[in-house]
């Protein structure tokens, strides 16, 4: 009977404050299901260590004790935990006190003082500003309980940053109770003042951060920026707690916590939730365990029937997926909110791993200010309308026991308006002048204007004493044959007796940025190996299955490299570099699609944080995607990386686009990405075929003195004067295009490359082909069919540049027909397309 309690106790509970929620009779936590019976009440049984508590009890007594540990306002979730550790650890917690302890006076106070202050901002925003939209906390005020809990538990604990994600619900409350945003600033963006020179975003999207001061030290506590798609905050936290935690050198996760706040239908219904949890214990991507709170208004917008919103009983079902407890807790009993708030953080801070308590709650109005709710939930309306706020049920307690009058009751709230008049801070010990040290100094790389000179040379004999060392493999450790091989060029490679393939120019860029002190992490589906089987950065023991990473061994106290295959997921794992990129200005931090076509799957992440962050918030990113692209007949989903999508996302020097055909190009791009302070996202278009390719190769001296070269000109043609037809284009096309050339012995075509699409180098391409001064006719090239890659997106640039150089000159395109699909399914068909094209770019 004890154990049908800690299984199913919480199907019991009354956890729901308009008391609407329809629950099934549970059998199991009846008496007779056991074989017991009324007779049975006054008989005495000894419990030992069965039931935490008393050695024995009468069964009256045992049943009353369960009922109030797992059947009032705590639904505990945690038997489908299997570490019988973790399950007896919680019941520990929760069974001698019966799931309610006894609250002293001054938390008492501190519960009271904290609903005044999410009521009284509610009430004041609403009278201020009728109508205007702000996702108010109205029916879960006791969200600011459980923060102010959290924040100062975790402190207490050790914890020395604290990042906060969450959707629009209660942001704003948040910011100004928890954070100590000024209130007055809040006002000012109410009324539409422009504050920043740029874009903006509207306020329940806005970050900010403060420091708090706890009984453990101060803590930095920083609330993310987050576009509407709701849940997709959750793994851009993730990466910002991996990396303030390296940053600190803290394995573990002791000093840094994140805190995901979620939606109820967001929580049951966006799969970047599931890709989150499932993120949460593995090596690349484990913070120690994240707090999650469901401010669970039971309602999704206007989807209330739960079986519209989700196929099981509750919100949080997804998260047992991980093992994770969950607390459910009625948002009316603030201190069962309070006690479940520091279970969780105690339990993250034991067992280093999530934890989830489900705020169940309701949404006072509708799901903005100016929504009607009653016409889709019409008896939830009813009873919310004369249903008392949290604050007031509290009050009224508090009235009762003696601990305050009304009239005390009555000035708390006074006062607090009167902060909010005043333009005061309204959170507790907010830290007015904090600590800098918990900070990230971005100064560097502020102010810096797009410029395509940048010093990316190496010193030859570094260069080859690292391409040395990038070889070198322990004595005894089996290497696999091909693997073997690739080695053993990269040596010659690295002698000057053989050229430089992609493979070991890729590397030789780690390997330098880490000489130069920048710490490198790469992530992705097949980053050890690589999809195509060119990097080959972590090797594996033929015999024993172990693995030794040599760009990891390059020197003693050199900085970190890492490199994990991630798990297979695009959607959370970009989210999440993105989130340790714009933490970390001074690591190469890069993300590889295991096909570029995968991004697709991510495509949130991009258009929201990547493409468009630093406009909407300022936020400065560098990060890095690798996206495999290029047309070999492998089909629709394996051939293009959707160049298009990101040119078209292209505006005010917001990302960087190339597609680099040699191993010099990637050496000086990569390089460049961390040598300058410019901090801006870059995305690859990088090969396949020129992984192998015999013409995409490089000398050591292109790698040590060169630089990248936005375009690379024309090669052979040894007389400009004879060219009168001039082909552009992008990526491996180009030798298809100057292998035809040769075959038809054409010495009046000349072959130019745009390996930077944008920010588009229109000065350096018009003083490349200016030498051309016989020219009749220009064509683009691409593989790509015509109404995707890089045509329509970047005509007007070379038209730009064609005009300049000769207002005559019309820009023609050429490539695959316009098509639905990004490439054919049959290889005859592609092979076809492809001499049609060459052949057309090249002959006219």
């Amino acid at each position: 009977m004890i154990n049908a309690y800690r299984v199913r106790g919480h199907q019991a509970a009354s956890i729901d404050p308009l008391d609407l929620l329809e629950r099934e009779h549970v059998p199991d936590l009846e008496p007779r299901f056991h074989e017991l019976s009324e007779a049975d009440y006054d008989t005495v049984f000894q419990l030992g260590s069965l039931f935490f508590g008393k050695e024995e009890a009468p069964l009256k007594e045992i049943l009353a004790d369960l009922k109030k540990t797992y059947c009032t306002t705590v639904g505990a979730e945690y038997m489908h935990i299997v570490d019988t550790q973790e399950k007896r650890w919680i019941q520990s917690r929760l069974e001698p006190v019966r799931a309610h302890p006894e609250v002293d006076l001054e938390s008492k106070m501190m519960v009271l003082e904290r609903l005044t202050a999410a009521e009284g901002l509610e009430k004041y925003l609403g009278s201020r500003y009728a109508g205007a939209k702000r996702f108010g906390l109205e029916g879960g005020e006791s969200l600011i309980v459980s923060l102010n809990t959290l924040v100062r538990r975790a402190g207490k604990q050790g914890a020395k940053e604290i990042v906060i994600g969450m959707a629009h619900r209660g942001r704003l409350n948040t910011l100004v109770n928890i954070f100590g945003k000024n209130p007055a600033e809040l006002f000012g963006e109410f009324e539409g003042k422009k504050l920043v020179e740029s874009s903006g975003d509207v306020k329940y999207h806005q970050g900010f951060s403060s420091n708090i001061m706890t009984d453990g030290g101060e803590v930095h506590i920083a609330m993310a920026f987050n576009p509407s798609h709701l849940e997709i905050v959750a793994p851009v936290v993730e990466g910002s707690v991996r990396a303030r935690q390296d940053r600190r050198n803290d394995e573990v996760g002791t000093t840094v916590v994140p805190v995901n706040i979620h939606g109820d239908a967001a929580f049951a219904g966006q799969g970047v939730v599931m890709e989150t949890l499932q993120m949460s214990q593995t090596r690349a991507y484990k913070t120690g365990g994240t707090i999650h709170i469901v401010i669970n208004n039971q309602v999704g917008f206007t989807t209330s029937k739960k079986e519209d919103a989700r196929s099981t009983e509750y919100c949080t079902d997804v998260a047992k997926m991980v093992q994770a407890p969950i607390f459910h807790v009625n948002g009316d009993d603030a201190e069962a909110v309070r006690f479940v708030t520091q279970l969780a953080v105690d339990y993250r801070n034991e067992f280093k791993k999530d934890v989830v308590i489900d705020l169940v709650c309701y949404r006072r109005r509708g799901h903005n200010e100016a929504d009607e709710p009653s016409g889709t939930q019409p008896l939830m309306y009813s009873k919310i309308k004369n249903h008392k706020t949290t604050r007031t049920l509290y009050a009224e307690q508090l009235i009762a026991e003696n601990v305050i009058t009304e009239e005390q009751s009555k000035e708390m709230e006074k006062e607090y308006r009167q902060q909010l008049e005043n333009g005061e801070h309204v959170a507790r010990s907010l830290v007015k002048q904090p600590n800098t040290e918990l900070f990230v100094d971005w100064r560097p790389y502020l102010g810096h204007e797009w410029s395509f000179d940048c010093d990316t040379r190496v010193d030859m004999k570094l260069l080859q004493e690292l391409a040395n060392k990038t070889c070198e493999v322990p004595e005894g450790f089996a290497i696999q044959r091909q693997v073997q091989k690739i080695y053993e060029d990269r040596k010659k490679m690295a002698a000057g007796a053989m050229e430089a393939n992609w493979g070991f120019a890729e590397t030789l860029a780690y390997a330098t940025i880490l000489a130069e002190g920048h710490r490198v992490r790469l992530t992705g589906q097949d980053v050890g190996r690589g999809t195509f089987s060119h990097r080959h950065a972590v090797l594996h023991n033929q015999k024993d299955a172990s693995t030794y990473v040599p760009l990891q061994k390059l020197a003693e106290g050199q900085p970190v490299f890492d490199i994990y295959d991630s798990l297979l997921s695009e959607e959370a794992v970009l989210g999440f570099e993105y989130g340790y990129a714009t933490t970390t200005p001074n690591a190469l931090v890069i993300w590889e699609a295991q096909f570029g076509d995968f991004a697709n799957g991510a495509q949130v992440v991009i258009d929201q944080f990547i493409t468009s962050g630093e406009q909407k918030w300022q936020r400065l990113c560098g990060l890095t995607m690798l996206l495999p692209h290029g047309f070999e007949g492998q089909g629709p989903e394996h051939s293009s990386a959707r160049l298009e999508r990101f040119l078209q996302l292209c505006a005010e020097h917001n990302i960087q686009v190339c597609v680099p055909t040699t191993p010099a190009q990637i050496f000086h791009l990569l390089r460049r990405q961390v040598v300058r302070p410019l901090r801006k996202p870059l995305v690859v278009m990088s090969p396949k075929s020129l992984l192998r390719h015999k013409q995409a190769i490089s000398t050591l001296e292109e790698l040590a003195d060169g630089t990248f070269q936005p375009v690379i000109p024309e090669v052979d043609v040894q007389d400009p004067k004879k060219v009168k037809r001039l082909v552009m284009c992008s990526g491996k096309v180009y030798f298809d295009l100057y292998n035809r050339r040769a075959e038809l012995a054409k010495d009046d075509v000349a072959i130019v490359r745009i390996e930077q699409l944008y920010p588009f180098p229109e000065e350096i391409l018009l003083n490349t082909i200016s030498q051309y001064e016989n020219l009749e006719s220009v064509v683009w090239c691409q593989e790509e069919p015509m109404n995707q890659g890089a045509w329509y997106c970047s005509q007007h640039h070379m038209r730009n540049v064609l005009h300049k150089h000769n207002p005559k000159l019309y820009l023609d395109g050429v490539g695959r027909p316009h098509a639905a699909a990004p490439a054919v399914g049959y290889i005859s068909v592609h092979l076809e397309q492809q001499e049609q094209l060459v052949n057309e770019a090249i002959n006219g």
